[in-house]
C-alpha cells in the first residue's frame, strides 16, 4: 500500500474515532451537574423558600425552589440556571429579584440536584414547558419573566418563543451551541455530532415580547460580539446591556449590571413620538455650496 494512501486512512480512523467520542463524550463535557441527596435541606439567609417536585409524563421528577420577596408579588421570574452544579448554588442569585419584589423560581434539568430522568435536549424542553404551564395555573402571562443564564438562555428563548411572557432576559447568551462548540473544534462536523446545538437565534425570530440581552465585554467563553449578533435577529424587540469589563461569570460583581436589572424590572417602557424627533434628517455629506 502507498505511503500516502496509508496516511489518508490513518488520519481518517482517527477523524472518525474522535468524532464517535465526541458524541457520546459530549454530555459529560457540556453539563457538569452536582447531585444532591433527596433529603437535602435548602437553606438561605434572608430568604423564604418553598420546595417543589414535578412529575413529567416520562416518570422523571423535576426539582425546584421557590423564592418570595418580601411584601406584595410583582410576578414571578423563571430563572433557567448554567451547565454546572445546582440549585443550591445558584439560589444565591434569587436576591437580585427579590429585593425587587419578584418571586423567582429556580429549577434543575435533569440530572443536576434532586431532579432525575434520562437527559436530552427535547426532554429539558418539555421539562421547561411544564414548568411553565405550571405557573400559568397560579399566575397570568404577563407576570412571568424568562430570565437564562448562559447555558440557560437557549431554553428561556425557546421558551418565550413558544408562550406569551411579560419579557425575556437573556444573560451572557450564545447564537448556538453548536457555533460556541466550534471555537473548540473548527475541524469536527459538529451540526452533525451536536446532541444540543440550542439555536438560540432560531428561536428569537418567534419572540413577541420584549427582548433584554445583558453580556459583559470581557467574556472568554462566550464573546460580546455574539450578543452584538443576536440583537439583530428581533432588533425592534430587542435591547442590548453592556457590562464594560464584565466576564462570563461574574456580572454579578458590578454595579452596572444591578443598575440595568433595576432598569429592566422596574421602569415602564415608554412610547416614543418619533415624529418629534430627528429620525428623518439626514446628515449631510457634501460641504453646502455658496451662492454667488
Amino acid at each position: 500500500m502507498a505511503y500516502w494512501l496509508s496516511s489518508i486512512i490513518t488520519v481518517l480512523v482517527i477523524y472518525i474515532a474522535i468524532s464517535i467520542a465526541l458524541y457520546y463524550l459530549q454530555d459529560y463535557m457540556l453539563f457538569k451537574p452536582e447531585k444532591l441527596p433527596i433529603d437535602f435541606q435548602f437553606d438561605y439567609e434572608n430568604q423564604e423558600t418553598k420546595e417543589y417536585n414535578l412529575e413529567t409524563r416520562d416518570g422523571a421528577t423535576i426539582n425546584g425552589l421557590r423564592f418570595f420577596p418580601k411584601g406584595e408579588s410583582k410576578g414571578v421570574v423563571l430563572y433557567l440556571k448554567g451547565n454546572s452544579k445546582s440549585i443550591k448554588g445558584w439560589g444565591k442569585f434569587a436576591v437580585d429579584f427579590t429585593r425587587h419584589g419578584y418571586n423567582v423560581l429556580m429549577v434543575d434539568y435533569r440530572g443536576f440536584g434532586k431532579s432525575t430522568g434520562r437527559r436530552s435536549q427535547k426532554a429539558i424542553k418539555r421539562d421547561l414547558q411544564l414548568v411553565y404551564n405550571k405557573l400559568k395555573e397560579q399566575t397570568t402571562e404577563d407576570r412571568i419573566i424568562l430570565y437564562g443564564r448562559s447555558l440557560g438562555s437557549g431554553f428561556a428563548a425557546k421558551l418565550a418563543s413558544m408562550n406569551h411572557p411579560k419579557m425575556l432576559v437573556l444573560d451572557a447568551p450564545y447564537y448556538s451551541l453548536t457555533k460556541v462548540t466550534a471555537r473548540y473544534a473548527p475541524f469536527m462536523p459538529l451540526s452533525l455530532l451536536l446532541k444540543y446545538p440550542l439555536p438560540t437565534y432560531k428561536w428569537l425570530k418567534y419572540v413577541q415580547c420584549p427582548i433584554h440581552i445583558i453580556h459583559g465585554t470581557h467574556d472568554k467563553l462566550i464573546p460580546f460580539k455574539t450578543s452584538i449578533k443576536l440583537s439583530k435577529v428581533n432588533p425592534k424587540l430587542t435591547k442590548l446591556h453592556t457590562v464594560i469589563g464584565g466576564g462570563h461569570k461574574n456580572l454579578n460583581n458590578f454595579e452596572s449590571y444591578h443598575t440595568m436589572l433595576d432598569d429592566i424590572l422596574n421602569k415602564i417602557p415608554k412610547t416614543i413620538d418619533l415624529q418629534t424627533t430627528s429620525i428623518n434628517v439626514i446628515h449631510s455629506s457634501k460641504p453646502n455650496k455658496k451662492k454667488a
